[in-house]
């Protein structure tokens, strides 16, 4: 990757710039970061396979917001520094949001992202300004014999991107060495976190009834991860959610409809004072 010596001072910023991402210490935890836009804070939490700069979603949100989208400690270039659980990534991003001086940041969070926002959400919801969750994993739901989140541990990586998406995904082998690194990272980082139990916290759906911030829950029709009715579970658990469907996308709406899940967040954002403040 290419440095350059852009560097910023104050928030506990490093500025050492690496290609599209910046390297900043938080609470003493080099983590790298993707800024883009202006004007109202949206922190992006990424899924489990990490965020890169080509993702046409980032710049459809940078157009209406101040995107920060960090990788999560473990993924991409962000080292683990001793973290280990999602536990610990819900209070790393509260320190980023101290750190950054995010004030009431709109929190976005995709799959694995979803996730680490909830868990955010629920220990210090006055610190958000609203939140959106898309195709999140993070609860369970069923009984215990049931499986409501897809085994991707226990998959390939081709089944796993055939279940992911509504329309088959071309093979994108690593452009090179470093971006076989990151996915490398990204996959290990992931199981460390969300392997056992497998993407979701016992505890955590007992608990979103703390969330108080005005909430948007957003689901590929086609999702083949978590399913539309397990988006719907989620909803009903925080006070005053609202569920959106995505049509003709699957777990990445995101990625697969771009702009209709850019527009419902826009939508949103701008029917919540909260959100745009």
């Amino acid at each position: 990757m290419i440095l350059d010596d852009t560097h910023e001072g104050g928030n506990g910023m490093t500025g050492r710039k690496i290609a599209d991402f910046e390297d900043v210490e938080i609470a003493g935890r080099p983590v790298e970061i993707l800024r883009r836009g202006a004007g109202r804070p949206l922190l992006y939490l990424h899924a489990g396979d990490g965020v890169e700069p080509s993702i046409p979603f980032l710049d459809r949100l940078s157009q209406a917001f101040r995107v920060i989208a960090p990788s999560h400690p473990g993924f991409g270039a962000s080292p683990l520094s001793g973290l280990r659980d999602v536990d610990d990534l819900a209070y790393h991003y509260l320190d980023l949001i101290d750190a950054l001086k995010l004030e009431r940041p709109l929190v976005v969070g995709t799959s694995f992202g979803g996730w680490i926002a909830a868990e955010i959400a629920i220990r210090a919801p006055e610190r958000l300004g609203a939140l959106v969750l898309i195709d999140a994993v993070g609860i369970k739901t069923g009984s215990p014999e049931q499986r409501t989140i897809a085994d991707i541990f226990s998959l390939t990586p081709d089944a796993v991107k055939d279940l992911s998406y509504k329309r088959p995904q071309p093979a994108s082998p690593p452009a090179d060495l470093d971006a076989a690194r990151r996915i490398a990272a990204n996959q290990e980082a992931l199981s460390r976190y969300a392997w056992s139990p497998t993407l979701h916290n016992p505890r955590l759906r007992r608990w979103l009834h703390r969330i108080s911030v005005p909430t948007l829950i957003l689901w590929g029709a086609d999702d083949r991860i978590v399913a539309p009715d397990y988006g719907r579970a989620y909803a009903d658990a925080i006070p005053g959610a609202t569920f959106k469907l995505i049509t003709d996308a699957g777990h990445f709406a995101e990625r697969e409809q771009t702009e209709a899940t850019a527009q419902a967040i826009l939508a949103f954002a701008g029917t919540n004072t909260a959100a745009a403040a």
